[in-house]
C-alpha cells in the first residue's frame, strides 16, 4: 500500500521541502564545522612593515590560536593593489585564500579603470574591517587654529594651497580633493615616498598642509611643531580622539580615510563567510587588540559582511564623483 495516499494533500510536498531544508543547513553547518583543516593564506597588496600587512599579521595570529590551523600573511603589492586582488580573485573559492583588501580596491573601481576582476562579481565581502583616519595637519606657526580657518585662508588663494600625500589616486589625496570641492578651494597634490617625508617637509613650511595618516606627525605633535586641526571622519576617533570632526571645527561633513578588510573569492561558501566574519570580529573587539591597532593609526571598526558590502559601494559612489569634479586622471 502506498502510504502518501492517506496523508493530507499537500503534507508530501512539506514533508519534501522540510527534507531539503534539513540537508541545507547540514551543509552549511558541516562547512562551518570542517572550516579550516589546513594553511589558510591571507594575501596582502602591499609590501612587509607597513599597516595592513602589520595589521593582518596581528589579526592572523589570533585566527591561528583559535583554529590551531596556520594562518600566513602573503605579500604581493604592486599596481596599486590589482596584483593581490586579481591574484584571490582567481583563487578556489574554499576558504583558504582571502584578501585584506585596501581602500585601491574601491578606487581604481571608481576611477573606472579596467581590471581582469570585477570588485563585485569576483569577490564575496567578509568583513569586518579596519579604518586609518586622516587628520589635518599644519605647521604650529600657522596662523590657522581651525578647519573654519583653514578654509578661509585656503580660499584667499587662487593657485590653492599644497596638500602632502603618498600619490595621486591616494585616499589621502582623494580626501584633500573632496577637502577642496566641498569647501570651494584649490588644492595642489603634493605625492611624497611615506609620511615620514611629508611630515618632515610640512614641519619645514614646504607644503601648506597634510591630510594624511597621524602615526608619522605624533612626534612632531607632541614636540610642538605640529597643530592638528581635525579629522576627516563621521566622528572623532580613539587614534587621536583629541582631534574635532571637520563639522566640529566649522567645516564640511567629509569623511576620507584610509582602510582594511577582508574579502574572499565569489563562490566561498556562505558559513565560512559568516565563521570568519563572527570570529575576525571577535579579535578586533578584544581590547589588547583594539589598543595595538589605535598604535597603528588603526580605527578596529566591526562590521557584518553586508555592511561591509555596502562601505564599499558607498565608497565608489563617492570617489567617482570626486574623480570626475577634480578632473582626476588615474591609470
Amino acid at each position: 500500500m502506498d502510504y502518501r495516499n492517506l496523508l493530507p494533500a499537500g503534507t508530501c510536498r512539506l514533508a519534501t521541502s522540510l527534507t531539503a531544508l534539513a540537508l541545507t543547513v547540514f551543509s552549511v553547518t558541516a562547512h562551518a564545522q570542517s572550516w579550516p583543516t589546513k594553511t589558510v593564506t591571507i594575501v596582502s597588496p602591499y609590501g612587509a612593515g607597513g599597516s595592513n600587512d602589520v595589521s593582518v599579521r596581528i589579526i592572523a595570529k589570533e585566527l591561528e590560536s583559535k583554529y590551531g590551523q596556520p594562518f600566513i600573511v602573503e605579500n604581493k603589492p604592486g599596481a596599486g593593489t590589482r596584483i593581490a586582488n586579481d591574484y584571490v580573485a582567481r583563487a578556489r573559492p574554499d576558504g583558504y585564500t582571502l584578501l585584506w583588501a585596501a581602500a585601491p580596491f574601491a578606487i581604481t573601481a571608481a576611477a573606472g579603470i579596467k581590471t581582469p576582476y570585477d570588485i563585485h562579481k569576483s569577490f564575496v565581502p567578509v568583513g569586518p574591517r579596519v579604518t586609518g583616519p586622516v587628520f589635518l595637519t599644519v605647521p604650529a606657526d600657522s596662523p590657522v587654529r581651525t578647519v573654519a580657518d583653514f578654509i578661509k585662508m585656503a580660499r584667499s588663494k587662487p593657485e590653492g594651497v599644497t596638500f602632502a600625500s603618498p600619490g595621486i589616486g591616494s585616499g589621502p589625496h582623494l580626501a584633500a580633493e573632496l577637502f577642496g570641492l566641498k569647501s570651494n578651494f584649490k588644492v595642489t597634490n603634493v605625492h611624497y615616498r611615506g609620511d615620514a617625508a611629508a611630515y618632515t617637509d610640512l614641519v619645514g613650511g614646504r607644503v601648506d598642509a597634510a591630510l594624511t595618516a597621524i602615526t608619522s606627525a605624533l612626534s612632531h605633535v607632541k614636540s610642538g611643531k605640529l597643530r592638528v586641526l581635525g579629522v576627516a571622519s563621521e566622528s572623532r576617533t580613539q587614534v587621536y580622539p583629541d582631534a574635532p570632526t571637520f563639522k566640529e571645527a566649522g567645516g564640511p561633513d567629509i569623511a576620507g580615510y584610509g582602510w582594511f578588510a577582508f574579502m574572499a573569492p565569489a563562490g566561498t561558501p556562505a558559513a565560512i563567510v559568516q565563521q570568519l566574519n563572527r570570529d575576525a570580529n571577535a579579535v578586533l573587539n578584544n581590547p589588547e587588540i583594539t589598543q595595538k591597532l589605535i598604535g597603528l593609526g588603526l580605527q578596529p571598526t566591526p562590521s557584518t559582511s553586508a555592511e561591509l558590502g555596502a562601505f564599499i559601494d558607498a565608497e565608489v559612489k563617492k570617489w567617482s564623483v570626486v574623480i570626475k569634479q577634480a578632473g582626476i586622471v588615474l591609470e
